[in-house]
């Protein structure tokens, strides 16, 4: 199996500075996802890496406190609610980053974006995520890009977009958007770069076992050819070989590699992973998120295999022995199949 790299950096194509309302001492920033069912990685993996960065209040909110529920897997608890940000900060924040969500024109969710826009706000649609904003009808005469999947369907529902490939993320005056899941590496840390300046970024970055992110990117190898769909068939279809993948989890484990290597195993067709703790102990990650327990840790039956969380080793080293694990286990062609839905070049 080849190494892995997640762009080429030429340190010369990355955000212009986001503005960030005077009032605020710090850039305020949300990550908005919809109670029910909020793509992993998108989701995790921004609120893991600003958060680390320590370069901003950031806030994990959905419309309701409570229980979020994650696809392809895990779900975790929401202490801020839309309602709960909008009374700490009327004047509104300064980053929404949108993640893809299962009801992408979600009324609720459609509203508030709308009015974050409105107040000055720089919106950020991570992959799946330009649904939402291009519901929301911010994407209107823009330059724009998303999941290499999404694509055609994009380009034919909203005819007033350009829609561009080959670029992991786009900015277009304040409105931010990127290719599929695992773009959410380089926009956050390009992100984090506009905010605090690119040695903390790089900082950031080698902590993550990533080398660059900037845009640079090639859509054109992802595809789903007739094989990946034999192959999902089939991983689907034989039911009883089905196989739960237990994630213990401890006190400060990072989050970032939870939800990479989570979000890996669970697009196999063949597994899906759950969270295993002891039911009585509440456990919060390194950016402090409390993930619901799916699997007593005392109940070893519940699952096939026990995926273990390293503390030393970095999230992208987690994520490429993931990848390695799940073609030893399931075949190269299920591993074609993960990192293109993944959009993540091999």
């Amino acid at each position: 199996m080849r190494s892995f790299d997640l762009l080429s950096q030429t340190q010369t194509e990355r955000l212009n500075k986001i503005p960030i309302k005077p009032t605020h001492k710090k850039p305020v920033i949300t990550i908005i996802g919809e109670n029910q069912y909020t793509e992993l990685t998108d989701f995790i993996i921004p609120y893991g890496i600003i958060n680390r960065a320590e370069i901003a209040e950031i806030f994990a909110i959905a419309p309701n406190k409570g229980r979020m529920d994650l696809f392809p897997a895990l779900s975790i608890e929401i202490t801020t609610s839309i309602a709960d940000f909008d009374t700490l900060h009327p004047e509104g924040a300064d980053i929404v980053i949108v993640p893809a969500i299962h009801n992408a024109d979600n009324k609720t969710l459609i509203q508030w974006i709308q009015n974050q826009n409105k107040q000055g706000a720089t919106i950020v649609g991570i992959c799946d995520g330009v649904w939402t904003l291009a519901h929301a009808g911010l994407l209107k005469g823009k330059h724009t890009t998303g999941h290499w999947y999404s694509m055609p369907d994009l380009s034919k529902t909203f005819q007033d977009s350009i829609w561009t490939k080959n670029k992991r993320y786009i900015q277009n005056k304040n409105i931010i958007t990127t290719a599929g899941v695992t773009a959410s590496i380089p926009i956050s840390l390009a992100i984090v770069e506009s905010i605090a300046g690119f040695q903390k970024a790089k900082t950031i970055a080698k902590d993550l076992g990533v080398t660059d992110w900037d845009p640079t990117h090639n859509s054109e190898i992802f595809h789903f050819s007739w094989e990946d769909y034999r192959t999902a068939a089939k991983n689907l279809t034989f039911i009883w070989n089905h196989e739960t993948i237990g994630i213990p989890i401890y006190q400060g484990i990072d989050e970032i590699s939870i939800a990479l290597v989570a979000d890996a195993y669970s697009r196999t067709y063949k597994s899906k992973a759950k969270i295993v703790t002891n039911p009585n102990q509440t456990v919060f990650t390194k950016s402090g998120i409390q993930f619901i327990s799916e699997i007593n840790n005392l109940d070893q039956s519940q699952m096939t295999l026990s995926k273990e969380i390293s503390k030393s080793q970095k999230p992208i080293d987690q994520l490429k022995d993931a990848l390695n694990e799940i073609e030893i286990r399931y075949g190269s062609q299920t591993l074609r199949f993960v990192t293109t839905q993944l959009e993540y070049p091999m």
